[in-house]
């Protein structure tokens, strides 16, 4: 396969070179799965170990000393790990994606191919500590007796717009971390903060529909639902746990459309920054 690079053939053929370039998407996305745990004492177990914690944390906090309660039939640990599961997904691969670039500073310099390979790798990478913690969501479910039902095959499509969500994000943030190296200060901040911001412990129905404040009615739980990941985190508990746990589809439909926003201009900003990448990184 040859490479003929001339003035505006880059740009015109972009979108075709991601196909000619699958090997290398393989490639990077296959190195980085193998070193992620690489020289690790306890290897992949970190991907079980991080979600395990923070539900039973989540678990003792809410259920025992805060007096939340589940739907019924819904243990608490079930509900806190079906919120977990999205969220670890979101965090690392958003994480993994927003410092991407500069990991391959020396191959971005180098030679040529579309950048957006890199972060795309990342977000897949992070997919493979996902499907261990389902693994671990499996186990739970089977150690309560709980069986989900027909709405499990809609998980697919949450998980998807879990993945469009992270990549977006990583997007802007790869970009602004070339350009301005204090962005990798602010996204452990992001995910701290987004932590605390989404419905993980909780239910979003606890979050009220209409807030009154001096007079004034605010509608809470619309601006609440600006969090993309309110509508994953929703859908996620919706699918897993028979739709015992409820969710409101406006929630789900304002994910959605903020999620095709920011991955849209993502792409957008991703590739106005993609010609200065070799020079300033």
């Amino acid at each position: 396969m040859d490479l003929i690079l001339e003035p505006g053939r880059a740009e015109k053929n972009y979108w075709r070179d991601l196909w000619r370039y699958r090997e290398l998407f393989v490639i990077l996305a296959w190195r980085d799965i193998s070193v992620r745990y690489k020289q690790t004492v306890i290897g992949v177990a970190w991907a079980v170990i991080r979600p395990l914690l923070t539900t039973i944390v989540f678990t003792v906090l809410f259920s025992k000393i805060a007096g939340m309660k589940a739907p019924p039939a819904v243990p608490y640990v079930l509900l806190v790990m079906a919120g977990n599961l999205p969220w670890q997904f979101f965090a690392t691969a958003m994480s993994e994606a927003s410092n991407s670039l500069i990991g391959n500073a020396n191959l971005i310099s180098k030679i040529y191919f579309p950048r957006l390979i890199i972060p795309a790798g990342s977000v897949i990478t992070s997919f493979v500590d996902f499907l261990i913690t389902l693994g671990l969501m499996a186990l739970l479910m089977a150690w309560c007796h709980f069986a989900p039902d027909w709405r499990l095959l809609l998980l697919p499509v949450f998980m998807l717009l879990a993945f469009a969500v992270s990549f977006g994000i990583g997007l802007w943030l790869c970009a602004l971390n070339v350009e301005y190296r204090d962005f990798r200060y602010i996204v452990p901040f992001i995910v701290q903060f987004g932590f605390f911001l989404s419905p993980v412990g909780w239910l979003t129905e606890r979050v009220p529909v209409l807030w009154f404040w001096h007079g004034w009615a605010v509608p809470a739980r619309l601006l609440y639902s600006l969090n993309p990941m309110v509508g994953v985190i929703d859908g996620f508990r919706w699918c897993l746990l028979g739709g015992k746990c409820p969710m409101d589809w406006t929630t789900v439909l304002t994910s959605v459309l903020l999620t095709y926003l920011i991955g849209r201009s993502g792409v957008w900003y991703f590739r106005k920054m993609e010609r200065t990448f070799a020079d300033v990184i």
